[in-house]
């Protein structure tokens, strides 16, 4: 076990561990350590805390110092820096006639490099832009192609939950999203409705899928044949997930059909069989899922 702090960098998704070295690091403070790429501005998104050493890449480096205020005008000047690259940079894309959207521009603490990041439909050769960039900002310049998720982490927004999208604020890495998430947790196959900003499956399909596998596994199916604790046979009509409530269409003893809501654990039924694809998914769901395919660029009736 090691104590560390977690540290997080701009447009830098993942949180990196360091030695708090003895400083007395709170989180939300500003800390400068010593990066692959550098000496580094970060802000400490977790506190002193233990971590077991198999987490850690090793070796640990500690902190070099609390941020002061001197370090914060350079963070500050550092920005206004980055703004003018970013205009610089954009004039030299047109120049070269590049298909490709600059997304953000970034100096490392130290001024050592230049990044800019940029978004392409496919490979892009930027070998005279990086020349002519380095003709201007007398550095070492990094060209960076991130994917759209990425972009979205960087420029930030709203979702349609109307909160600051998850990724822009707490998450570190983008964990996989497949369309199976949605069809499981009965939510509206249209396109629309379960993309993110990004025009990608909404990463936060992942926060419940867990639960829902596991209530989902206690649920007949709909169209399912089942027995009620009143000893009547029927058909699922309808299920509640949550609520582990099932509305069942029950035959009388004069014939007659009824629906009836029972609780899940008042039915007599055959456990369901785990399903390696998506069934009975009606003509509309399917283009909705083509939609969505041509999107993510491969199959989304497979497994991640």
């Amino acid at each position: 076990m090691a104590n560390v702090i977690g540290v997080r960098f701009r447009n830098a998704g993942k949180i990196y561990y360091f030695d708090p070295a003895g400083f007395d690091i709170q989180q939300g403070d500003n800390v400068i350590v010593e990066t692959a790429r550098g000496v580094e501005y970060g802000k400490v998104v977790l506190g002193l805390r233990n971590i077991d050493d198999d987490k850690i890449i090793q070796p640990l480096k500690p902190v070099i110092r609390q941020a002061t205020p001197e370090d914060d005008e350079v963070e500050r000047k550092n920005k206004e820096k980055e703004k003018e690259a970013f205009q610089i940079c954009l004039e030299k894309i047109k120049k070269h006639g590049l298909e490709m959207k600059l997304i953000d521009s970034e100096y490392t603490f130290d001024n050592n490099k230049v990044l800019f990041y940029f978004t392409a439909d496919g490979r892009i050769d930027f070998r005279e832009l990086v020349k002519d960039l380095a003709s201007v900002f007398k550095t070492r310049i990094e060209l960076r192609q991130i994917g759209v998720r990425d972009e979205t982490k960087i420029v930030g927004g709203i979702g349609i939950c109307g909160r600051t999208l998850c990724c822009n604020t707490h998450l570190s890495e983008f964990a996989p999203v497949s369309i199976k998430m949605a069809k499981e947790q009965n939510l509206s196959l249209n396109p629309t409705k379960i993309s993110g900003v990004c025009g990608r499956l909404m990463c936060c399909l992942k926060n419940e899928q867990e639960a829902y596998e596991e209530l989902n596994a206690k649920l007949p199916d709909v169209g399912d044949y089942v027995t009620t604790k009143d000893n009547l046979k029927g058909e699922v009509q309808s299920v509640s997930v949550l609520k582990q409530l099932v509305k069942v269409i029950v035959t009388l003893e004069n014939d007659e059909k009824e629906v009836r809501e029972y609780k899940v654990d008042d039915l007599e039924f055959k456990p369901r069989k785990k399903k390696d694809k998506i069934n009975g998914i009606e003509d509309e769901e399917l283009r909705a899922l083509e939609l969505l395919e041509k999107k993510e660029g491969k199959s989304l009736l497979d497994d991640e």
